[in-house]
């Protein structure tokens, strides 16, 4: 009876060394691609640093939606004491609320909301400081 490697021309020292270098690269293989895996998921450093400490980063960002009254000095009457005032359209005073007046967000002025009203515009007399127009008025 004769053995199927003879009758096949194999070379068994041969092709056991085969199967065992084979073996190596492709352990070799599989080893980088997970290390560069591994390597493509970290952040860099100079990343880590620019994003703060660990404490504000863990921080929850809250906002909160803004409710003030605000609007703009439209005309100015200094000899009668009263300003016409411009807000955003259902935004406005009420008649007898006080609102005061900011130039370069440095308060200048206080008015009480005295009426009429016309659209989206009230008038208001002047309490105390002056106006200007483009002058912002603010609920608080």
């Amino acid at each position: 009876m004769r053995t199927p490697a003879k009758d096949l021309n194999i070379d068994l020292g041969i092709a056991g060394q085969f199967t065992s270098l084979v073996r190596l690269l492709w352990l070799a293989t599989l080893s980088v691609v997970l290390l560069a895996c591994g390597c493509a998921s970290r952040k860099p450093a100079a990343f880590e640093e620019s994003q703060g400490s660990a404490d504000t980063r863990n921080q929850t960002l809250i906002v909160i939606p803004e409710n003030a009254l605000v609007g703009k000095v439209l005309r100015v009457n200094t000899e009668g004491r009263f300003v016409v005032l411009n807000f955003p359209i259902g935004k406005l005073p009420f008649i007898g609320q006080r609102l005061n007046i900011y130039r370069r967000n440095l308060k200048v002025g206080e008015v009480k909301v005295t009426g009429p009203q016309r659209e989206d515009n009230i008038v208001a007399d002047i309490s105390t400081g002056e106006a200007g127009i483009g002058d912002d008025v603010r609920d608080r």
